[in-house]
């Protein structure tokens, strides 16, 4: 399984509204220059996130967006769920499944596993906030060893 460059690239602008909370909106532009991303395509993102609720837009010369509720109240799952929609690894464990739909339900030896593997997905993703992706980056940034110029 891997999570689409979409879910990714939201991830990644929000950590970045994550960072300026506070502060006053960020603009989109401002975030494709420091994350190296297409700004069309974070200007899709933005929209998603704002539709969910997630961000908040505001115009003008100094508009831009930002976090709709601070950082340590915003779930990675949260992000992921309003760009891509639940993760499931397998249809029949997702929310949406009707029972009976799969002719092997009753049989089948891997469901558990898969069960397993989203509520353990959903767990880590659930737990996880902006706010500690943000000072996870930063404490990597603090160890990291100081440049020199020769």
């Amino acid at each position: 399984m891997r999570v689409s460059s979409k879910a990714h690239y939201g991830l990644r602008m929000m950590t970045e509204f994550a960072k300026a909370y506070g502060a006053g909106p960020l603009s989109i532009a401002e975030v494709a220059r420091v994350e190296h991303l297409p700004l069309a395509y974070l200007e899709q993102l933005a929209s998603q996130l704002r539709r969910g609720g997630l961000v908040d837009s505001t115009r003008g010369v100094h508009g831009g967006y930002s976090l709709a509720r601070p950082a340590d109240q915003i779930s990675v799952l949260d992000v992921v769920t309003v760009i891509e929609g639940e993760v499931s690894p397998v249809e029949c464990v997702s929310h949406g499944y009707v029972t009976g739909t799969c002719q092997r339900e009753g049989e089948c030896a891997s469901r558990g596993l898969w069960m397993r593997l989203k509520q353990s997905i959903d767990a880590v993703l659930s737990q996880t906030t902006l706010a500690e992706l943000v000072t996870d980056q930063s404490l990597i940034d603090s160890m990291a060893p100081a440049e020199t110029t020769r």
